[in-house]
């Protein structure tokens, strides 16, 4: 037998005809069966996916994920070996740029982004705009955009030196905005950053420093964050990562397409999500009344929250670096009662038939949220902590769609079922309208 053909051969049935269609890295490209047509006037195949559940939309170099074994990794480097071995900022520089950096590099590049925790001082004006009660997601969701005024600069985004720029500015002052966003809904003064403090001890200084003179973050507090970042950092292309790259692909600034991103995320079904945990968590109350949890969420009634994943069909391996972090966690906080009825619910999960057959396993949701609870994050918070290491994620996969020549302006197709032509008639002649249930604009 000969060398198996990298092609794939499709046969029409409706004309016959046949196709042979070419294989490259396991994908078939979209526009290769637009060729498959009945006659002239057959605008061409299209394939049908809804919410991308099949379709490619990238070649891409920065996280690669193997749901089937639950593989993640970042440029190639296990997330177990960086979440123990690295560091925020380190593991950034390799997501931004592609390679672990010497110290030489490491240092300029802890610098660079120091330098620009800074923020001008109108920005305190504009978050001081918000209502006392505005929710921090959105507030960070509406200065990020805003700042693409300040840079006018950042439109050039062809230049390097200026991706790189935009790159430092957004890094270091996602913390500085997102610290003063929760001090505003708490009617705190803002605080400036703390420059001598690490990435992660600055951003809780800023959040949580009151009368004292120098705020000293409790390491494990500091490093436990920082893993919980490291851990943010990037996922493929997910719902806002998506984002970011559509809106990014008409040429405009990125503090406009990371501002797409923070919108995407604020979702409850994105970023929202580790609240929603604790949520069912706190209306489970107690470990006595998992068994009866369980059989709601058998019977349809409510979800059984951070478990599966649209990706990862076996474990997360972020939820298992999770769920070590947090009793390391509790060791300073104290326990959080909700540690309990977790651990519980997850063990009866994993045994129970019903959940194991459909693979559903605790994700990185599932643990986080009561990590960030106890140290001491209102639930408004999380997805705002999900947000500042994503950053760096986005940034990257922004970049990488800049420079990519095959990425042309995000234009996706649909398949039109609306009515055919119609003409237009005096208001008085018309029917009555009837609401037609497979109007699905009927629903706005």
């Amino acid at each position: 037998m000969g060398m198996a053909k990298e092609t794939l051969t499709i046969t029409d049935n409706r004309t016959g005809k046949s196709y042979e269609v070419p294989i490259e890295h396991g994908a078939i490209h979209a526009r290769d069966i637009a060729q498959i047509k009945t006659g002239e006037d057959d605008p061409g195949l299209r394939s049908y996916d809804p919410a991308f559940l099949n379709t490619a939309s990238c070649k891409s170099q920065v996280a690669f994920i193997d749901g089937e074994r639950g593989i993640l990794r970042y440029r190639g480097y296990p997330i177990e070996e960086l979440a123990e071995k690295s560091n925020y900022l380190e593991t950034a520089y390799l997501i931004v740029k592609g390679e672990l950096p010497d110290q030489e590099h490491y240092a300029r590049w802890a610098q660079n982004i120091t330098l620009h925790t800074m923020v001008h001082k109108n920005i305190k004006n504009f978050v001081d705009g918000f209502r006392y009660d505005s929710h921090p997601m959105g507030m960070l969701l509406g200065t990020i955009g805003a700042l693409s005024t300040f840079y006018p600069d950042a439109k050039n985004i062809h230049d390097l030196e200026s991706r790189r720029l935009q790159t430092r500015r957004l890094i270091g002052k996602m913390p500085t905005i997102a610290a003063w966003a929760y001090r505003h809904r708490r009617g705190l003064p803002y605080l400036q950053p703390d420059n001598d403090l690490s990435y992660t001890g600055n951003f809780l200084s800023m959040l949580f420093r009151m009368s004292e003179n120098r705020y000293k973050p409790d390491p494990v507090l500091e490093r436990a964050l920082d893993v919980l970042f490291i851990l943010h950092a990037d996922h493929e292309q997910n719902c806002s990562t998506n984002a970011v790259r559509a809106v990014g692909s008409s040429d405009v600034d990125p503090y406009s397409a990371i501002a797409a991103g923070i919108a995407a995320l604020y979702g409850p079904l994105h970023g929202g999500a580790n609240e929603a945990v604790v949520r069912m968590l706190q209306e489970i109350g107690s470990v006595k009344e998992i068994p009866n949890a369980i059989q709601r969420f058998k019977r349809g009634e409510g979800r059984l929250m951070g478990f599966g994943h649209r990706i990862y069909k076996n474990f997360d391996p972020r939820g298992q670096i999770i769920k070590r972090l947090a009793l390391e966690v509790f060791e300073v906080t104290g326990r959080n009662h909700l540690i309990d009825i977790a651990l519980e619910l997850e063990r009866i999960a994993l045994e129970d038939d019903y959940f194991v057959q459909r693979r559903l396993y605790p994700n990185v949701d599932f643990y986080s949220g009561i990590i960030y609870q106890a140290m001491g994050f209102p639930l408004e918070m999380f997805p705002v902590l999900f947000a500042i290491p994503r950053t760096s994620g986005w940034l990257a996969q922004w970049a990488e769609m800049v420079r990519d020549p095959e990425q042309r302006i995000s234009r996706p197709r649909q398949i039109y079922l609306g009515s055919d032509e119609r003409h237009w008639g005096p208001i008085d002649d018309r029917p009555k309208p009837s609401v037609r249930e497979d109007m699905v604009s009927e629903a706005i």
